[in-house]
């Protein structure tokens, strides 16, 4: 996916909002669920997409719940209830996006599950069967995995 198409798809996504908002606030919000997520733009796996997607809906409404931060009462209309729809929302998207990282940190280190872990490397010692060590080789090296045929 696309900076082009995924601002078109968040466009659908937010509906009635898309209205309030601007090119550069669409712009903002991808670049900044981009560094949140470290991934750029293009993407093909699915998992990141979406995830980059969801932030990018989260900026979207955060920059809706600060513009109306200031604007509690505007021609005698009660804007308090909007403002915090808008937090409840926020609230509610950061914690999907922290229990995905909790859940599927492979995903957002970018390498695999088995690397995300220390090597254990065993002491390697090694014996022939009248007891002379072979753990090195001729040039004095370790040999990490010793085997039966030193």
């Amino acid at each position: 996916m696309t900076k082009e198409e995924l601002i078109e798809i968040v466009s659908q996504e937010v509906k009635g909002l898309k209205d309030k908002l601007d090119s550069n606030d669409h712009d903002n919000a991808v670049s900044n669920a981009q560094r949140e997520t470290g991934w750029v733009l293009p993407q093909t796996a699915d998992f990141r997409v979406q995830w980059i997607k969801e932030r990018t809906k989260r900026w979207l409404i955060y920059f809706l719940q600060v513009e109306s931060a200031s604007k509690f009462k505007f021609e005698g209309i009660n804007l308090q209830q909007r403002f915090e729809n808008y937090s409840n929302l926020l609230k509610m998207m950061d914690e999907q996006f922290q229990t995905a990282l909790d859940e599927n940190p492979g995903e957002f280190a970018g390498v695999d599950s088995f690397r995300m872990f220390g090597t254990k490397i065993d002491a390697g010692f090694q014996y022939d069967d009248i007891g002379n060590d072979t753990t090195y080789d001729d040039s004095n090296t370790v040999i990490v995995e010793p085997g039966d045929d030193a």
